[in-house]
């Protein structure tokens, strides 16, 4: 009996620690999103990704900075709320060791304004909010441009600024405030740019409140971040299958209605 019972302990000591590895591996992927969207998408996500064995955590943040902080110092396991001409200006401006692995959604950028039906009502001198961080910033100018309100200059690519600009007709004052600023400042100015996630957190729809849309046809496509680090992690390719899925993008189309675009 005693020889019996202590193969049944080593048996069961074994299998113990066969099991620790998977065991370990069912503590919820902490995903970071941005409120709105990216959270409302995500939630989809997980409903997926859980028939594929992974269980997700969403943490929401109220800014474009923190997600990535977060993804860096380990506190989450990826992120899902930027595009790529951020990501990269975050990288070289902090050092972040991570990276793209796979792409998500398409926001196209509304021009928004209280005060003007048409961008080219705006008067002389109109105060124009742009968001403050350069990948936006750049991007909202090249909009101007593409609608004729400003001209830059041809160097200036994706990180234009307001000082690259060399031709303003209407002399433009732009205003750089925090991209989840922008709404809630537009009474204090002529028209503003706002990123269509914290629009929609606002009450605006762009397709209709819009006096001007970014062309759907941009580098602005969003992607999940992941930690260098756990690239060749079984859990990254699963989590990419599972927001690239059908299901997701029936979803986006239903709930956003030309809103929000897939970009997979």
């Amino acid at each position: 009996m005693n020889k019996r019972f202590a193969l049944q302990s080593i048996a069961a000591v074994v299998l113990s620690a066969a099991l620790a590895p998977a065991m370990a591996q069912d503590k919820p992927l902490k995903i970071g999103v941005t409120a709105g969207p990216h959270a409302q998408i995500f939630e989809q996500v997980k409903k997926i990704a859980e028939k594929d064995g992974l269980k997700i955590q969403i943490v929401e943040f109220s800014d474009y900075i923190q997600p990535n902080a977060a993804l860096a110092a380990g506190d989450l396991d990826a992120n899902s709320y930027q595009h790529k001409p951020f990501l990269d200006q975050q990288i070289k401006d902090r050092g972040y060791k991570i990276q793209s692995v796979g792409y998500t959604v398409n926001f196209p950028i509304g021009l928004y304004s209280k005060k003007v039906k048409k961008l080219e009502d705006l008067k002389e001198g109109a105060k124009f909010g742009i968001p403050n961080d350069p990948t936006n910033g750049g991007r909202v100018l090249l909009v101007l441009q593409d609608k004729g309100l400003i001209k830059l200059k041809p160097e200036a690519g994706l990180k234009a600024t307001p000082l690259d600009v060399i031709d303003n007709p209407k002399k433009l004052k732009f205003v750089e405030l925090e991209a989840a600023q922008l709404a809630r400042s537009l009474d204090d100015l002529d028209a503003s740019a706002i990123n269509t996630n914290f629009a929609l957190q606002a009450g605006l729809v762009p397709g209709k409140d819009s006096i001007a849309q970014e062309s759907a046809k941009s580098p602005y496509v969003n992607l999940i971040a992941i930690r260098d680090q756990d690239k060749d992690k079984p859990w990254v390719a699963k989590l990419v299958k599972a927001y690239q899925s059908e299901e997701v993008r029936k979803f986006v189309l239903a709930e956003f209605k030309g809103a929000v675009l897939t970009g997979f």
